[in-house]
Order: C-alpha cells, then structure tokens, then sequence
C-alpha cells in the first residue's frame, strides 16, 4: 500500500461524490458504503457482500436498496412542490412511474407502497405492464393516483382500460395514432362507458444525447398538430370533447441539457392552452420523462450527466408552465411526469467479481552467451540503453526489430524460440519505456498505441449481454469500481472482459471527469498464499470485486441469454435505523433454467447422455465407476448457477 494514497483519491479518481452522493462513498477501510435513505447510517458494501456468500448467495449478484427508491421519490416531490410554492402554482403535482424502467415485482411494489403519501401512480405501455398495474395499483379513492395508458393498443388493450375505470383508478389511455381513437370511441359506446382521454404530442423541440432523433416530427409515437385537431374534431363532433383531459409528451429519455427541458415545456404548454380554449376538459399536462441521471459525476451536458439537478428541473416546469397559463387567464393544470430512470437507477448495485487477468507480458530473456541472431541482439542493445532522453526514438526502435523479427520467423529465418526471445525482449522494451512516460508531464501522441498496448484485461464473472446491455449496445457509461482496496493506490490500467464468447463481451470505455477514457485504473490481483503472482501455476487469487453502479433502470429486464448465461441473483435490502435486513433473495437461473428458454428438457438430455455412457462403457471406452462419476457431475452441473462458482 503506498503512504501517499488516500481514499480522497480514490474517491476523485472515481468521482464518486459526483455521481453517489448522498447515497456511496468511502470508509476509513476503503471499502465502498451504501446510505439507503442518504443519511449518516452506511452499510459495508464488501462486509455484505461476505455476508451473502456465507449464505450460498454467489457472484454476480445484483442487489436492490429498495429504500433508496423511497428517498428518490421524497426527493422528486420535495422539489416538485418547493417549485409549486415558489412560484405560487395554483395546482398540484402527480408524478407516476413507467414500469417499462424496471418491471419487476419487488421493484413496483415497493413503488406503490412508498409512492402513497404522495399519491403516486403509475405508468405502462404494454398489454403486459398493463395487467400489472391493474393488479399491483391500488384503488384510490380521491382519485389523485393516476393510471396512465400510453404505447401501441390494440382492443382488447383498451377494452380492458375501459372497464378497468370502473373499478376506480383514474385511467387515462393516452391516443398514440389516430386509429386508436375510433377503436375507443366504437368501445366506448357499446360498453356505455365516458373514456378519460390524452394525446401525445409530437413537439418540434427535441432530445439530446443518445435518444434526440427519437423525438421531433420523426418520432415513433405520438400525433402531430393536424392529427391532434382531427382527434379535437371527431370528439367534439360526438360531444366528447370533455373527455380530453390530457397533453402528453416525451422528448426522450436522460435528457442531459435542461435548454432543451426548458423549450420543450414553453412549446407544449401553449398547446395545452389552445386545446383548452378549443373546448377540451384539459386537467393534466403530462411531461414525460428525460429526467437524467449523472452517471460521470461531470455535471455536464454531455451525454453521461446533465448539467442541472432535480430542483432545476422542478422549478423550470413550473415557472413556464404558470407563466403560459396566467398570460392567457387558464387555470393551470396538475402537472404529471414520467422519471424513471432519476427514481430507479440509484437502488441498484451489480457486484461481480475478478476471475483472471492477462498482463502484458513482463519476464525478460536471460542473455545468452553464445552469438545470438542479428535482430535479438539488436532487441537487447535497444532494451540496455532506453533512458529518459531517448525513450521516443527507442520504442520506434523497437517496434521496428519486432516487426522484423516476425518477417524473418515467416520466411524460416527465425526459430520459434527465437522469435519468443524476440518478443520478450519487445515487451520488456515497452515496459522500461512506458514506466518512463508514466512520470513525464507531456507524452508525444506517437507513444499513444504503447499506452493501448500496455492496458490489461481484467476477466469477469459476468455476461455483460445480460446484465449490463446498455453498456453494449448504445455504449452507456455507469460508474465501475472496486468496492473495497480503496486506501491502496491503483496501479493497473485495464478494460474488462465478460464470460461470453463474443468478442463484444467487453466494457472498454469508463466514465472520466473530462471525457470517456478507455481504460479503469484497478488493483492488482493478489494470490491467495504468498507466492509469485507472476507464476503461471498460480490460479488461486484473493477474491477482488468491482461494483457497477446506478444499474436500476433497464439493465434487469432488458438482457439477453448470449452463450446461455442466465438471470443473476438478485437481493432486496431494506434497512432500518442502524442495520439493514434481506427482504427478498430471488435466485438467478439455472443450467436447468436456461435450457428451457431455448426447448431443451434436462431430463431428455440426462437420458440421452446415459444411453452413450452406456454404450461406451459396451465399447469398455469407459469403466462403469467413470461413467457414474459422469452423469453424477452432469446433473449437478444442470441444477448450478450459470456462472462461475
């Protein structure tokens, strides 16, 4: 451990005050600290962790503090109505939550049960999300808890809606296109039921960040101007106008500027006045979601933070909209919006742990003393004479005898064991040369492939596919970090490989205060005895565990099952005054499990492989103790966890 390294740096090389406060920081340990409801009270990351294993709950493992959920939405409506008194707003605020965020039933039912002091409702967009909101919202009966139906509808879709209004949730479906309002109206008369209506606005203000050409006049849902006149005609014209009641719109999520916010929210309230002054029972302006979360710490408008907080966001919403209303003498409406992402990503942690690391390689040759080939003598002299004046010109060196070295191994004029000792002596020269450029102040950019070179990969008991797809496929940064050695100083640079075979199974960009940097500074691994690290039997190391934070929203549902590696453990932790209990335990996927998903049986394939044993043991391929010994370990094999143990 070096004396100058303290868990201040750690805590500004990560930025964890930036992205985890109030909730993660540091103990005097260095292990990472979670604070459920953001207060003095702290749990040991690593302590409960240990804890778990003790319990055979195994890596990876996700684990869900579901009282942080409580403390976001106390946050949320905090501001909500600050900005409301602020600003004298003659309405209220009712906020609900897209289920498509995280639809998992521990997860919204905590939601519910924490979101009833503030009336809280509840979002869908899907048949599915749907019949758990009906089931999971309960019947409130001032009829301040909002239900809203948005997403593409078929009828049987808005039959269900229709007649669930009847049970006392304050529904509205939200018309999407067109032709959803003439299914509702056709329903609406056979069943005799007034529907609650929206419609969702397709605004000329648009998005930033990763889902900006999501919004705009080329947006997937939503109705332009003329259609939203021709859904304003066609009620009126059956006297329901009164029916319409409210004005959606979503300009995309994590919205990382809060002048786009700010347009969004001007434009779309004067639609809402118009279509009040058309007539229309307008009672609710929705803004959808777009609340961001600041992943990097930066407090930016790059694409990974935002650069305002939730009061910002509070206070914009409210002054614009009461500033519209007022200038044209329209009662302001109860403001709803839809923040998933800002409630749910804080409440979930992703521990997983180190299995192998590949260095690169660090051993130089013995010299021998016999002439050796021209090119490995070569190789030495640049290795013996690399020094702080000359560092530049000898990489090139370097790479040059490398490269020569190979030709002459092409063309038979270079054994394979000399062309090893050539490589040796490379990766030493880079080594000697890198160690150099690390204590210098300015670096040329032509030592900028030794810096990629010298990167490590650090292996991990992970599917990336499955438990971090944001990460992949639209190249989402989240806070990744050791959660314990924190009062050590990080001397390794390395990307990070999953378990998959899938060249993509990586995550090689990390959050960085300026910019993304493409490597993670990490501790070295340390063997389980005192032995050198460096010796190529050694396989046995000191569990090391990295922590990927701020996973809550849309990573649990939204994985895939690449090369059969399944759902993952997953902890609920709710936590009292000064201890913390384990609500719920929900047990990752079998070998068994995943199986099924793609139509194997386990007891076909048991069958199967005992027939071959069979016949083998016939053929005398095999002894009869041997192939017991088999089917014994394949059926253990079928009720394990699809990871490594």
């Amino acid at each position: 451990m070096s004396d100058s390294w303290t868990i201040n740096d750690s805590n500004k090389l990560y930025q964890i005050q930036g992205w985890g406060e109030p909730y993660f920081a540091i103990n005097e340990q260095g292990n990472i600290t979670v604070s459920p409801h953001g207060n003095n009270y702290k749990i040991d990351l690593l302590e409960l962790v240990e804890n778990l294993k003790k319990r055979d709950i195994h890596l990876p493992l996700l684990i869900r503090f579901s009282d942080v959920l409580d403390d976001r939405l106390k946050r949320l409506h905090e501001c909500m109505n600050e900005a409301i008194t602020r600003y004298n707003y003659d309405n209220v605020y009712r906020g609900v939550f897209p289920i498509k965020c995280n639809q998992h039933k521990q997860l919204v039912e905590a939601l519910v049960e924490y979101g009833k002091p503030y009336s809280f409702g509840l979002e869908v967009g899907s048949k599915p999300e749907l019949m758990i909101a009906l089931a999971t919202l309960d019947i409130d009966k001032t009829g301040d808890t909002l239900l809203i139906c948005n997403g593409y509808k078929d009828e049987d879709y808005l039959e269900t809606a229709l007649l669930a209004q009847q049970l006392g949730h304050n529904l509205i479906i939200v018309i999407e296109q067109i032709s959803e309002l003439f299914i509702i109206l056709k329903l609406s008369e056979k069943l005799q039921l007034n529907p609650q209506l929206g419609v969702r606005a397709k605004l000329q203000s648009k998005g930033s960040g990763h889902w900006g050409n999501s919004t705009g006049e080329k947006a997937k849902f939503g109705l332009t101007i003329p259609e939203i006149i021709t859904v304003v005609n066609k009620l009126k014209s059956q006297n329901k106008l009164n029916c319409l009641q409210l004005l959606h719109f979503h300009i995309g999520s994590q919205i990382s500027s809060i002048a786009v916010i700010k347009d969004a929210i001007r434009e779309a309230s004067q639609i809402y006045i118009e279509l009040s002054k058309m007539g229309a029972g307008m009672k609710y302006l929705d803004v959808g979601g777009g609340l961001a979360v600041d992943y990097d710490g930066s407090k930016t408008n790059f694409y990974a933070s935002k650069n305002y907080n939730m009061q910002n966001y509070a206070n914009d919403i409210v002054a614009a909209v009461k500033e519209a209303c007022d200038e044209h003498n329209i009662l302001s409406p109860i403001l709803v919006s839809e923040s998933g992402r800002a409630i749910a990503s804080h409440q979930s942690v992703l521990i997983f742990n180190v299995v192998s690391s590949n260095n690169p390689p660090l051993e130089v040759p013995e010299k021998s003393v016999e002439k050796e080939h021209l090119i490995i003598r070569n190789l030495w002299e640049t290795y013996e004479i690399i020094d702080e004046e000359n560092y530049q010109e000898m990489y090139h060196d370097a790479v040059q005898f490398k490269e020569e070295a190979i030709s002459l191994f092409n063309f038979g004029y270079l054994s394979l064991v000399e062309r090893a000792k050539a490589e040796q002596l490379y990766w030493g020269c880079c080594h000697k040369i890198y160690q150099i450029t690390k204590n210098e102040t300015y670096v040329s950019d032509d030592l900028n492939d030794l810096n990629d070179l010298m990167i490590a990969t650090y292996y991990i008991n992970l599917s990336v596919f499955q438990s971090a797809p944001d990460a992949w496929a639209i190249d989402q940064l989240f806070p990744i970090l050791p959660i314990h050695r924190l009062h050590e100083k990080p001397t390794v640079k390395a990307i990070l490989a999953d378990l998959t075979c899938d060249s993509d199974g990586k995550i090689d960009k990390f959050i960085d205060l300026l910019d993304v940097k493409n490597a993670l500074e990490l501790h070295p691994l340390k063997p389980q005895e005192d032995n050198n690290i460096d010796n190529l039997e050694n396989t046995d190391f000191k569990p090391y565990y990295l922590g990927m934070f701020l996973v809550g929203a849309y990573q649990e549902i939204m994985g895939n099952l690449h090369n059969l590696f399944g759902d993952i453990n997953v902890v609920h932790i709710e936590s009292k005054e000064d201890n913390y209990t384990i609500k719920y335990v929900v047990k990752g996927d079998t070998v068994t499990d995943v199986l099924k998903y793609v139509e194997y049986s386990a007891e076909d394939l048991i069958e199967k492989l005992r027939c071959l044993t069979e016949n083998a043991v016939q053929e005398k391929q095999i002894n009869l103790e041997k192939s017991q010994l088999l089917i014994k370990n394949y059926e253990e094999n079928l009720r394990s966890y699809t990871y490594l143990g």
